[in-house]
């Protein structure tokens, strides 16, 4: 589904994050791939899932009886978004549950042709990879445009400071690089100009002397 277009000052990036520990380094992180998003002059929400108040997925038809205020509330939030980006702590070599729940709670309506950046944090010395590598796959069932960029910060504790900021100017570039990629493919993938070429590509007839140069090739 293409998104309605924008520009540039109207792209909204939106951060969720999966963690619901009072001092979250998931939190941390997703600041500051914020902090990309708005050099590149997206307006930004971070979304903190303490503050949803979620219920758990439990497969009813939202149609027949609604999900509470808070499901609700989040699912619009995300809705709102041109770009997306994806915080976890990784545990147990995967994604955290408090945000398997919510993406669960939510589907294409607010995934479905956005671009979507992804973050994760980890205690040991490998950092989130198997996260990362699983929210990959989530992206792409929600039928989200996953950037290529993504930032796994290991050992996390030992990375940010007794006030919150990152000591690591390599990590810390890397998660400014996540934020500003999403909002950038955001405003691409919203722009009229972009729209119309991709319209004119899709009414565009079939070159006949092309299949038969690949017949004879």
């Amino acid at each position: 589904m293409v998104q309605p277009a924008a520009s540039h000052d109207q792209i909204r990036v939106a951060a969720i994050n999966g963690s619901l520990r009072e001092a979250s380094y998931t939190r941390l992180a997703l600041r500051i791939a914020l902090e990309g998003a708005r050099s590149v002059n997206a307006q930004t929400q971070l979304i903190d899932l303490r503050n949803y108040d979620l219920t758990f997925c439990d497969g009813r038809r939202p149609s027949v009886t609604p999900y509470p205020e808070g499901v609700q509330r989040l699912q619009h939030d995300v809705q709102r978004a041109q770009g997306i980006i994806l915080g976890t702590p990784e545990y147990h070599g995967g994604m955290s549950g408090v945000l398997k729940n919510a993406l669960d709670l939510m589907g294409f309506d607010e995934f479905e042709g956005k671009i979507v950046g992804l973050v994760s944090v980890s205690g040991g010395m490998l950092g989130g990879t198997n996260a990362l590598n699983s929210l990959r796959v989530v992206g792409r069932a929600l039928h989200a445009w996953v950037v290529p960029e993504q930032a796994s910060i290991p050992q996390v504790s030992r990375m940010f400071d007794e006030t919150g900021h990152i000591t690591n100017e390599r990590l810390h570039e890397m998660l400014l690089t996540v934020g500003r990629q999403v909002a950038r493919f955001a405003f691409l993938h919203t722009s009229t100009e972009i729209q119309e070429f991709l319209r004119a590509w899709e009414s565009a007839p079939d070159n006949p002397g092309a299949r038969e140069s690949a017949l004879r090739a």
